[in-house]
């Protein structure tokens, strides 16, 4: 019996947009970045629409055509598929022990998925949705459940939700939706793609703890260049929860101890606009190099009309010989850096709303800098065996109403991390890493040692390089 032409051109839809957006993604990344690929020619369409054809004229005929579903993937020659969706559940987590009380860790691990307690912990359990959703748009989504580590409740979030598209001409992509920023390499990835266990610590003190992102649409162009050069142009809502350094919400604080006074979206001005260049280029048939540069302004909820700026840039270098076993042996260096300038007014503050209690307080207005980074190393010295070192520094500078060096998000920090991983294939990885802190705020060194566990189920979409 003829299968029924509604199904056999969304058949076509579906496997189209995958071979323009997600052509059997893997989780190892490539050596360097792929460049974004162009849009099919109308021959090439044909061609692709004959193939897909003949896989749908091999299935078997039902006596019920209207009950035929479609096929889940399509197989094209040299194994690759066309897949519907590709749907995953990854989940971190970990084991911690620590010369500081677990109130006390909080204040050192300053990510919300962080090792953040003693004992055990559930970092994070992300479900995440990629599919095709026509020859012209991809869709992403990440939600994510976690335990909180001081209530022990259970908390859901839908961290990204978003489309691409995949056919736009010019080397163009617009992009769309709730999104992490892509302001350098840590914050828009998801924490099961860092290297090492934890956010490093200016980050949190910049980005918030479940970094930055909120709705909003961004512009990438592929420029035409003998190297990989893209040029990223977006701009997202200022306040939620999300956009601490800008206008954030109810609950935020800033740095010179101001809390947020009720600033809300009027205009165009009051969005946040970042930009990122993003440069790669091989060195020879073992090294690839790609550097950053990133900025973000918007307003912020310190003052009436004051705002904030951030810059950053990152640096990554990877050696790998051609003959390898697997991905194995590599080096990795990497390195980024970042400052945040934010301005705010002179605020009485009165923490419990009770005029006359004694808790009240003058916060200086003046612009408070920010400035911090990280740099690390990693070796892949046998097969399926990774050991790193990572160096961070945070500082901070500008008007206070509290004295910096008792401010866990203003005074001077340094942490040494050596970290093991064992990574038996792409779908688990066991990490057993150590952090010796030196934080102004505490009269003595800290150190703390973490244990986790990674697991992938499914399919999950490759990261960036």
């Amino acid at each position: 019996m003829q299968s029924s032409p509604c199904r056999i051109r969304g058949a076509r839809v579906v496997a189209f947009a995958s071979l323009c957006a997600l052509a059997n993604a893997q989780e190892t990344p490539p050596q360097s970045p792929p460049p974004a690929a162009p849009p099919a020619s109308p021959a090439a369409q044909d061609d692709f629409s004959k193939a897909l054809d003949q896989e749908l004229g091999k299935a078997p005929s039902t006596a019920n055509p209207a009950r035929q579903s479609t096929p889940a993937a399509v197989d094209l020659p040299g194994g690759a598929q066309l897949k519907l969706l590709d749907i995953s559940l990854d989940v971190l987590a970990s084991l911690a022990g620590s010369t500081e009380r677990s109130s006390e860790m909080q204040n050192l691990q300053l990510g919300d998925h962080d090792p953040n307690r003693r004992g055990f912990r559930l970092n994070q359990a992300e479900v995440s949705m990629v599919g095709a959703v026509d020859p012209y748009f991809t869709a992403e989504m990440h939600l994510v459940t976690s335990i909180e580590s001081d209530t022990g409740d259970t908390g859901v979030e839908l961290e990204e939700a978003f489309f691409t598209t995949s056919s736009l001409p010019y080397g163009l992509q617009l992009k769309g939706g709730q999104y992490l920023t892509e302001f350098g390499r840590i914050n828009s990835t998801h924490p099961h793609a860092w290297d090492f266990v934890d956010q490093p610590v200016i980050f949190g003190r910049v980005f918030g703890g479940d970094g930055m992102r909120a709705p909003g649409a961004r512009m990438s162009w592929l420029a035409p260049t003998p190297w990989y050069s893209e040029l990223i142009f977006g701009v997202q809502n200022a306040d939620g929860p999300q956009m601490t350094s800008f206008l954030g919400n109810a609950e935020s604080t800033f740095p010179g101890g101001q809390v947020q006074n009720g600033r809300e979206l009027r205009s165009g001005g009051d969005l946040m606009y970042n930009a990122r260049l993003l440069q790669s280029w091989d060195t020879g048939d073992s090294v690839v190099t790609q550097f950053g540069m990133s900025g973000a302004v918007g307003p912020n909820a310190a003052g009436a009309s004051t705002g904030t700026s951030i810059v950053g840039a990152d640096l990554k270098i990877k050696w790998q010989p051609p003959k390898n076993d697997d991905g194995w042996p590599f080096v990795i260096w990497q390195t980024e850096g970042l400052r945040r300038n934010l301005g705010s007014d002179t605020q009485a503050v009165d923490p419990d709303g009770v005029p006359a209690s004694g808790d009240e307080f003058t916060a200086p207005g003046g612009t408070t800098h920010d400035t911090g980074g990280y740099t690390y190393l990693l070796w892949g010295f046998e097969r399926d065996w990774i050991a790193g070192l990572r160096y961070e520094l945070a500082t901070a500078s500008g008007p206070s109403a509290f004295p910096r060096e008792d401010d866990p998000l203003r005074d001077d920090r340094q942490r040494i991390s050596p970290l093991l991983i064992w990574q038996p294939t792409h779908f688990s990885r066991v990490s057993l890493q150590y952090n010796l802190d030196f934080a102004d705020h505490l009269s003595h060194d800290a150190s703390s040692i973490f244990l986790r566990i990674e697991f992938l189920i499914g399919s999950h979409p490759a990261h960036k390089y």
